[in-house]
């Protein structure tokens, strides 16, 4: 007896015999999350043990606030900020997430540390006063930089797992409306705008080493970037038009360009959970809810989009969930928070079971119970087995 499973998209198929039938999957997005205490855009989002927080942003007013949600997706609110602003940047090292910089109408140095039991704390403010800057960790370091204070920026102030402040070399472009993420040994800070579009690349190894790797296939700014099994993944943007470049990094470095988003845009986030890496909103002239997703092999899906089209929302993942908060569409904030779950699917295989998932393929040789991360592509074909 052999059966040939597919799945693509939001929808299985089991095939038996030559006879094809539709199996309902649940593949991505969870209804019922707790908005936001506050609809804002232009905030920024981290995690730390097991909380995501997402904190500051504007609604015409700067807001302190900060909101937590734990892995079963609980909200609380912890300590605001100790200042209200926008437009800051968030990233995590150690026992500690970090909000640095932005804006309340003046430039903030100012950085306020979370621990893992949502106690704050303000350690040594950043060593220059920005906005529009971007963050990421590498080793024992969070790193913020570049950004914009009434100049473009090329400031990276470095906190280690002690909250303790340096300052390493200066990104190789000053410029800001940039992107960071890490990859292996690799913080990446990535595009950005200053006199012109950037394509500069920077990399910081985890003794905080800077050189530049080669550059993005396009210039852009108000790009978003995240990570996902070997690679770090920069995509839209904006150059004048809106883009749907991905440019991927692997642990050596090395550039690639995989598929394109489905939807050219920028004002975008992005964030990963297990397997995969998530872009979501953004704005193409028109406000967006699209999500596209890439798993390790960089193969792209699209997901379930957003509840809500929005732009200037905020990204970052806890527990099992990819979390998607706040934003803008036009004159009015959003508190929307969308939470995106990788399913399985699981199998009872017998030895001699063979499959085919995005272009990775295997036999079992062990009978028992399997499970297969969705959405895929691809076959498996079981032998005496059931499925759940």
């Amino acid at each position: 007896m052999e059966r040939g499973f597919d799945l693509f998209g939001d929808q299985a198929t089991l095939t038996y015999n030559n006879y094809t039938a539709g199996l309902p999957v649940t593949l991505w997005g969870t209804s019922g999350v707790p908005a936001l205490s506050a609809a804002r855009g232009y905030l920024a989002a981290t995690s730390v043990g097991n909380y995501a927080l997402f904190g500051g942003g504007t609604t015409g007013s700067y807001s302190s606030v900060v909101d937590a949600y734990d892995t079963s997706l609980v909200r609380s609110t912890p300590t605001a900020l100790s200042a209200a602003r926008g437009y800051l940047a968030a990233t995590s090292v150690g026992n500690y997430a970090l909000f640095g910089g932005g804006a309340t109408g003046s430039y903030s140095s100012v950085v306020d540390a979370y621990d893992t039991s949502l106690v704050r704390s303000t350690p040594t403010a950043l060593s220059q006063a920005r906005y529009y800057l971007a963050a990421t960790s590498v080793g024992n370091y969070a790193l913020f930089g570049g950004g914009a204070t009434g100049s473009y920026s090329s400031v990276v102030d470095a906190y280690d797992t002690s909250l303790v402040r340096y300052t390493p070399t200066a990104l190789s472009a000053e410029r800001y409306y940039l992107a960071a993420t890490s990859v292996g040994n690799y913080a990446l800070f990535g595009g950005g705008n200053a006199s012109s579009y950037s394509s500069a690349v920077d990399a910081y190894d985890t003794s905080l080493v800077r050189s530049t790797p080669t550059a993005l296939s396009a210039a852009r700014y108000y790009l978003a970037a995240t990570s996902v099994g070997n690679y770090a993944l920069f995509g839209g943007g904006n150059a004048g038009s809106y883009s749907s470049v991905v440019d991927a990094y692997d642990t050596s470095l090395v550039r690639s360009t995989p598929t394109a988003l489905s939807q050219a845009r920028g004002y975008l986030a992005a964030t990963s959970v297990g397997n995969y890496a998530l872009f979501g909103g953004g704005t193409t002239g028109s406000y967006s809810s699209v999500v596209d997703a890439y798993d390790t092999s960089l193969v792209r899906s699209t997901p379930t989009a957003l509840s809500a089209a929005r732009y200037y929302l905020a990204a970052t993942s806890v527990g099992n969930y990819a979390l998607f908060g706040g934003g803008n569409a036009g004159s009015n904030s959003s508190s929307a928070v969308d939470a995106y779950k990788p399913t399985t699917i699981g199998f009872t295989l017998a030895a001699g079971s063979s499959y085919s998932i995005n272009g990775k393929e295997g036999t079992i040789s062990t009978a028992g119970y399997y499970e297969f991360t969705i959405p895929f592509t691809g076959w498996i074909k079981i032998k005496s087995g059931t499925f759940n």
